[in-house]
């Protein structure tokens, strides 16, 4: 264990308030030491404002600490209990693989979840060596601090660790493991395991936990677990319209890839779109594209069901009018989410007012970009700084009088074409962070020049910037006969 001196002297300040739940929702750990433990990244602007020392989490206490090897003396320690419908299935699932150190409270008083994943098996692993591999490791802190990059809600990465240890997957690959901080672990999924495995009681536990560390502002409202319901639906309208909006494919909208939180979780078999299809699907295991970039917003609401289903207890105790009342809340996340969907694509498209023919002109456009294989992000890039148009969906006929419509409905609001640049500049990012360059960054790693990695993380950090050295990285792949696929995390 740490003595308190090393303790304070990283800047760990835990609190554990999830273990005051009922012990049917974690399970306490022992610790998996690795062999030969050596920091590959650290985050360091994400550790000052955890309030964490990056020097001393650098040395050998503290790579000791990410690689799982020895406890903190306030930490938790613990896996957490969840079940989940996974591509429409209900199964048993939990931390097979992850271990939440404990909750750090930061110099905001904010609080985090600091959780190890891939730190070795606990009694949820089902089989599984609860091990990971280096690559996807990468992937998760790479497309983590992308989205964070482009203010969308998210789980973040502070570190990945290389455990001196091979993990025999379809082949020998190098182990490791990521520091992952979330606002919390609480997923549709642990409300699923409390429902199905837990009592009304314990429910009511969990709802009333994650009211108050989610929700406080509505924790004593007489009707607080409707209100919870809402709020949850609210977060997730705006999480889904802004992964859209930028073209981001999850792969695995399963309920324990759900947060309460409205974060983004689980960055396994994800990716971003190059060309505009609204069917396309990254996962290798997605095999009938029920989580295509089109059927995000439905399989939200579908998921967004299912964690209602388990409040029902909570809602009423008739359950006919429990299930009136929650089929009434979830029937308004269709028109939350597409009112989020359609104002952040008018920003994309320089729009600051409303009318009527707005949709209109964002699906003739979304259309034409389908029609002629134009790439999401650069297309709204050509847009903003009306150059590169030397595109066959530029030069056609179709787009010259989609443009000229365009023109017109702008000339129809009061800001001056200056404030519609500077809309459009902070609406479209001028890099994602491409399939290829992740794939690049992740091989590069795998062969120890973690270089490649740092350049990307430097570039999609600040998306909005439009400077010079971010053009390369804009820059589509080759052509491939190949589809580009993901797989889970391993």
């Amino acid at each position: 264990m740490t003595n308190k001196k090393e303790v304070i002297e990283m800047g760990w300040n835990l609190d554990n308030s999830y273990i005051t739940l009922p012990k049917i929702f974690f399970s306490k750990i022992n610790l998996n030491p690795v062999r030969s433990p050596k920091l590959v990244i650290l985050n360091y602007p994400l550790a000052k404002s955890l309030g964490l020392n990056s020097d001393a989490l650098e040395g050998y206490e503290g790579v000791s600490i990410l690689a799982g090897n020895k406890t903190i003396e306030d930490g938790a320690f613990i896996a957490q209990a969840y079940a989940g419908h996974q591509f429409g299935n209900f199964t048993m699932l939990g931390d097979g693989r992850a271990l939440l150190i404990g909750e750090q409270i930061t110099p905001l008083d904010e609080r985090y979840d600091i959780q190890l994943k891939g730190s070795g098996r606990t009694p949820y692993s089902r089989g599984g060596d609860g091990r990971a591999v280096l690559g996807p490791m990468l992937r998760e802190y790479i497309i983590s601090e992308a989205m964070h990059g482009l203010s969308i809600p998210t789980t973040r990465s502070l570190a990945v660790v290389k455990t001196g240890e091979s993990v025999i997957r379809e082949s020998k690959k190098e182990g490791a493991i990521l520091t992952r901080v979330a606002s919390s672990h609480i997923r549709f999924g642990t409300f699923e395991y409390a429902s199905k495995f837990g009592s009304t009681n314990q429910l009511k536990e969990l709802a009333d936990y994650s009211l108050k560390r989610h929700f406080p502002n509505i924790k004593d409202d007489e009707n607080k677990y409707l209100n919870l319901l809402n709020e949850v639906i609210k977060s997730h309208a705006s999480l889904v319209s802004k992964w859209q909006t930028v073209g981001f494919i999850h792969g695995v909208m399963n309920t324990d890839n759900m947060t309460i939180s409205g974060e983004t979780i689980d960055y396994g078999p994800c990716a971003f779109m190059d060309n505009y299809n609204p069917n396309t699907v990254f996962s290798s295991i997605d095999i009938k594209g029920r989580y295509a970039y089109k059927n995000q917003p439905i399989m939200a609401e579908w998921n967004l069901c299912r964690f209602a289903e388990t409040l029902l207890p909570l809602l009423h105790e008739n359950q006919k009018d429990a299930i009136k009342i929650a089929q009434d809340a979830i029937s308004n996340f269709s028109e939350l989410y597409y009112l989020n969907w359609l104002s952040k694509m008018r920003s994309k498209l320089g729009i600051f007012n409303e009318e009527e023919q707005d949709k209109a002109i964002i699906e003739d456009l979304l259309n034409m970009m389908e029609k002629y294989s134009e790439d999401y992000t650069n297309t709204f890039l050509t847009l903003t700084f009306n150059k590169n148009k030397d595109k066959d969906m530029f030069n056609s006929t179709e787009f010259d009088n989609w443009y000229k419509v365009w023109q017109e409905r702008l000339k129809r609001q009061p800001q001056s074409k200056e404030l519609v640049h500077q809309l459009m500049k902070e609406s479209n990012p001028a890099v994602i962070p491409r399939n290829h360059r992740v794939e690049e960054a992740i091989a590069a790693g795998d062969k120890g020049d973690f270089s490649v990695m740092r350049k990307l993380l430097d570039v999609i950090s600040r998306p909005y910037e439009h400077s010079k050295d971010q053009e390369e990285y804009a820059k589509l792949p080759k052509p491939s006969n190949c589809p580009y696929r993901t797989f889970c995390g391993t």
